[in-house]
C-alpha cells in the first residue's frame, strides 16, 4: 500500500498593534458600531491618497529581525486588484515582488525533535472590510468597512512542515514572538492573528509537490490541527480511488469536523499585480534597522531557556512562566 508525506506551508495575517491604519488616520479600536472608523481613503473614495504609517513599517521591521529575516533596503507597494463587497476599491495595496522582508527561519520543537522552518517572506498590506451574514434577512449581507485599512503582515513560509503538530507548533511560536514584541495582540478569535494552511500530500520520496489545496477559517491551533488531520485523509481517500486532487479553497467547519469547498485557487496572474502609483518605493535605511535590532526585547523562547538555565527550573515550568510577558516580569521581579 502506497504510503504519503504530508507537506504543509502556512500563510499567517497578523494585524498590527497600531493605533490608526496603515494608510490614514481612522482608529484601528476593535468592536465599534459598523463604519464609524472610517474616511475618504479607506472607503475607497475617488481622487484620495494613501500616507504611510511609519510605525506599521518599524512593526513589520522588528517581526522580520525576530525571525532572522534579511530586511529589503527598498521595497514596493503593489496593486492586488480582484472584486469582493468588503473591499471598496477594487483592490488591495499589498507587496509582491519586492516584501519588505525574506529569507528568515523559525525554529520549532515536536515530540522532542528540533526543526527549523524557513521564511519566504513578510509583506506589509491593508486588511479588507467584513462581510456579516447573520442580520436580518437570510439573502442579504452587510458590509462593515471598520478593518479595511488596517495594518497586517503577511508572513509565508516554506513548505517544510510534514504534520499536524508541526505547524501547530510553528503557529504557536510565532504567535509569541509577535505577542512579545508587542506588535500584534494574538487574538485568534477576533481575527488579528490568522492562519491560512497549504496542504498536500505525495508518495514517500517522491520530490515533486503534489496539487495543495488551501485551508481557510480556522480560528485556534486546535482547529488548525483538526483541520489539517481532516485535509490529509480527504487527499489520501482520493488518490487511493484513483481521482485526482483538484487545486482549491477550502473553508474549515468546526461544528462539523469537515471541509468545504470555497472556489478554485486563485495564481498571483490572476490578481495582476503592479506597482502603485500613489505611493514611492520603502526606503529603509541601514541606521533605522539598527536601532530597531537594539530595541528587540527577549522573546518567550529565549526568556524560557534562560529561566530553566539560570534559575535551575524545569522546562516545562520555565515555558507556563514565560507564555505570557506580564507573568514572566512578574514572576521574575518577584
Amino acid at each position: 500500500m502506497t504510503t504519503f508525506e504530508t507537506v504543509i506551508g502556512l500563510e499567517v495575517h497578523a494585524q498590527l498593534k497600531t493605533n490608526t491604519k496603515i494608510f490614514c488616520a481612522c482608529s484601528t479600536e476593535f468592536g465599534k458600531p459598523p463604519n464609524t472608523n472610517t474616511c475618504e481613503v479607506c472607503l475607497g473614495l475617488p481622487g484620495v491618497l494613501p500616507v504611510l504609517n511609519r510605525k506599521a513599517v518599524e512593526f513589520a521591521i522588528k517581526a522580520g529581525l525576530a525571525t532572522h529575516c534579511t530586511i529589503a533596503r527598498k521595497s514596493v507597494f503593489a496593486r492586488k486588484n480582484y472584486f469582493y463587497p468588503d473591499l471598496p476599491k477594487g483592490y488591495q495595496i499589498s507587496q509582491y515582488e519586492l516584501p519588505l522582508c525574506s529569507k528568515g527561519y523559525l525554529d520549532i520543537e515536536v515530540d522532542g525533535q528540533k526543526k527549523r522552518v524557513g521564511l519566504t517572506r513578510i509583506h506589509m498590506e491593508e486588511d479588507a472590510g467584513k462581510l456579516v451574514h447573520d442580520l436580518g434577512a437570510s439573502d442579504v449581507s452587510h458590509v462593515d468597512l471598520n478593518r479595511a485599512c488596517t495594518p497586517l503582515i503577511e508572513i509565508v513560509s516554506e513548505p517544510d512542515m510534514r504534520g499536524p503538530k508541526e505547524a501547530s507548533a510553528y503557529l504557536k511560536r510565532l504567535r509569541d514572538i509577535l505577542v512579545y514584541l508587542e506588535i500584534c495582540d494574538g487574538n485568534m478569535e477576533e481575527g488579528s492573528f490568522r492562519c491560512d494552511a497549504n496542504v498536500s500530500i505525495r508518495p514517500v520520496g517522491q520530490k515533486e509537490f503534489g496539487t495543495r489545496c488551501e485551508l481557510k477559517n480556522m480560528n485556534s491551533f486546535r482547529n488548525v490541527e483538526r483541520a489539517i488531520e481532516y485535509e490529509v485523509k480527504r487527499q489520501e481517500a482520493l488518490i487511493l480511488d484513483g481521482k485526482k486532487v483538484v487545486q482549491e479553497t477550502r473553508l474549515w467547519n468546526a461544528d462539523k469536523g469537515v471541509s468545504e469547498s470555497m472556489r478554485s485557487k486563485e495564481e498571483a496572474n490572476d490578481y495582476r499585480y503592479f506597482p502603485d502609483p500613489d505611493l514611492l518605493p520603502l526606503i529603509v535605511e541601514e541606521a533605522w534597522v539598527e536601532r530597531l535590532r537594539k530595541e528587540q526585547p527577549e522573546l518567550a523562547f529565549e526568556k524560557a531557556e534562560r529561566f530553566a538555565r539560570d534559575y535551575a527550573i524545569p522546562a516545562y515550568d520555565a515555558e507556563v512562566l514565560t507564555a505570557e510577558k506580564s507573568v514572566a516580569q512578574h514572576w521574575e521581579a518577584a
